[in-house]
């Protein structure tokens, strides 16, 4: 890739400019600053990327080139610690030797053959993540799994899913309650159930019917519920973006025994809190099996980077579907569904969970030791497994500390209520664990003292 850039930009210095900064040197106490417009990465972002891209999101001057495990790497040949796995999505590190190997084998048989006929790794992964679910403690009643490209994807299927149920009772049953900080996804239907009027405001209106209502208060919820119109309700047992707020297991009992009083499907979107994130196969195996949902929606650490996602559903569910209700082009290919397999193999061991959980605790003890360093900025420790947030005072820059923290040599990523949320691989090594929370102390130092 950088002769080809360097080719087409025709610039002498560009190739100069990856050796800047040794790999060495990003560790260093003193903070290295990101990228200027005069070196490779600027001229890059400049030139090639930006005047090109649609504006939809807001990035530093940074380009990431290759990764090996919880590393990453720039243009600049800068080398960083990932306590963010692309949000959640390389649970199993980067250039991990075994996808590279499936991607590599797949790519020699068979990429794609579209859903008009069977192929062998779908039908081994819709049959896997049945059975290993149930084996894990997860969703009692999985019976079903639609294979698609995303979590918005997986989301979009779920609400139709559920709405087909509803109005298989009734035509005008098909409203669906949400939560406020919930995130679903970006696309019309999954934007409806994504109560911010940031990400709303400019697309509306929006699907109708969507009610919003308070985790962890179940009155809110019987002020909306109607066995008439509602539908689905759907919720995320963690809230990532919103937060890292856990929901809790008593309000998520009361939520599922309010949706069989009014025959509403329950849809639990473990897109970012499912596959091994919270020390469990989901984080719904914690719950009682009366707890669990009647649909499941994963992504992101399915395909450890390769876009795929599933939905999950119940027999009640299933039982009201029919051929032509749903469909799509690339969901359940080949070479997705081998490395699904993969994925979904690795991580439900018991073995690999507990060193997640191990790995969990040891995080836990570094953010409490920065909590007590910073007792007047820091408000709480949250979350479960390698889904955790530290929480901040009203009156702390996290945006800074994410800045400072690039600049040092860690990649971390915030979520609402000014929290920094940290979603490092699954089997990140314990040295670069230590590493990370020390350079994240650090930046914390700079920027709040």
């Amino acid at each position: 890739m950088l002769r080809s850039v360097s080719k087409t930009l025709k610039f002498k210095s560009f190739r100069v400019g990856v050796s800047k900064f040794s790999t060495s040197s990003i560790f260093r106490t003193q903070a290295i600053p990101d990228a200027s417009e005069t070196t490779a990465t600027g001229q890059f972002v400049k030139t090639v990327s930006k005047p090109y891209t649609v504006t939809t999101y807001s990035r530093p001057n940074l380009v990431l080139t290759h990764g090996k495990g919880s590393y990453i790497y720039d243009l600049e040949n800068r080398k960083y610690i990932d306590f963010y796995a692309g949000i959640a999505v390389t649970s199993l590190g980067h250039s991990n030797p075994e996808i590279t190997n499936i991607i590599n084998d797949q790519s020699t048989k068979l990429l794609h053959c579209s859903n008009l006929f069977y192929n062998l790794p779908a039908g081994e992964l819709a049959n896997n993540l049945v059975n290993k679910t149930k084996s894990f403690d997860g969703m009692s009643e999985a019976s079903r799994v639609f294979l698609c490209n995303s979590g918005t994807e997986a989301n979009e299927a779920a609400l139709k899913f559920a709405r087909k149920y509803g109005k298989s009772i009734d035509e005008e049953k098909y409203e669906i309650i949400t939560f406020e900080n919930s995130f679903h996804g970006r696309s019309m239907g999954a934007l409806s159930v994504t109560p911010n009027p940031k990400y709303q405001a400019p697309f509306a209106p929006l699907i109708p019917g969507v009610k919003v209502a308070n985790t962890n208060d179940i009155e809110s919820v019987k002020k909306l519920i109607n066995k008439d119109k509602t539908c689905a309700v759907i919720i995320e047992p963690i809230q990532g973006e919103g937060g890292v707020n856990v929901v809790s297991t008593e309000f998520l009992q009361q939520l599922r025994d309010l949706c069989n009083e009014n025959d509403v499907i329950l849809i639990y979107d473990e897109i970012q809190c499912g596959l091994g994130r919270t020390g469990k196969l989901w984080a719904h195996s914690d719950l009682p099996a009366s707890a669990h949902p009647d649909i499941v929606t994963m992504a992101k650490a399915l395909g450890n980077g390769f876009p795929i996602g599933a939905t999950m559903v119940s027999e009640k569910v299933e039982s009201v579907l029919r051929v032509g209700d749903h469909g799509t082009t690339y969901g359940g290919n080949p070479l997705g569904s081998r490395i699904g397999n993969y994925v979904v193999e690795t991580i439900a061991q018991p073995e690999f969970l507990e060193e997640v959980n191990k790995k969990s605790q040891r995080f836990i003890k570094g953010l409490q030791k920065i909590a007590d360093t910073y007792p007047d900025k820091i408000v709480d420790i949250k979350g479960k497994g390698l889904l955790l947030g530290l929480q901040f005072d009203a009156t702390a820059d996290i945006g800074e500390i994410v800045s400072k923290c690039r600049q040092r040599g860690l990649l971390i990523i915030t979520a609402g209520n000014n929290v920094i949320r940290i979603v490092p691989a699954l089997n990140i090594p314990d040295e670069t664990i230590d590493e990370g929370l020390k350079i994240l102390s650090e930046s914390i130092g700079e920027v709040c003292t």
